[in-house]
């Protein structure tokens, strides 16, 4: 949970947020043919089924700095790289740009490829 304060009072926002706010960012750029369950989602699969909406997504917080790390899997025949960096920089922006918190690292473990 992220809190801030200003003349109005104090304001949360929780991880979840941030995990649904990114799992949509990265699910809709180029080259991302899915997310992959990180280690700790195995019981969250059973609980919602196959497809949700933050899969692949893990959020934490250090030093009042968002650490994302993301399981993704690419599509065949792109440049990994280029698609890597493409979803470093919209996360970083759309995190940036919705909340005001800013982002210490964008972490992509890419697990798979589709053909």
């Amino acid at each position: 949970m992220v809190r801030t304060q200003n003349h109005i009072g104090t304001i949360g926002i929780s991880n979840a947020y941030f995990a649904l706010l990114i799992g949509k960012t990265v699910s809709d750029c180029f080259g991302v043919a899915g997310m992959n369950l990180c280690p700790s989602q195995g019981l969250k699969r059973l609980v919602k089924g196959r497809n949700f909406v933050d899969k692949g997504v893990q959020v934490s917080m250090k030093h009042g700095k968002l650490i994302v790390d993301l399981h993704i899997t690419v599509t065949y025949g792109l440049n990994i790289s280029v698609v890597v960096k493409s979803i470093m920089h919209k996360v970083r922006y759309a995190v940036e740009d919705a909340t005001g918190v800013t982002v210490a690292r964008v972490n992509v473990h890419v697990d798979d490829m589709k053909f």
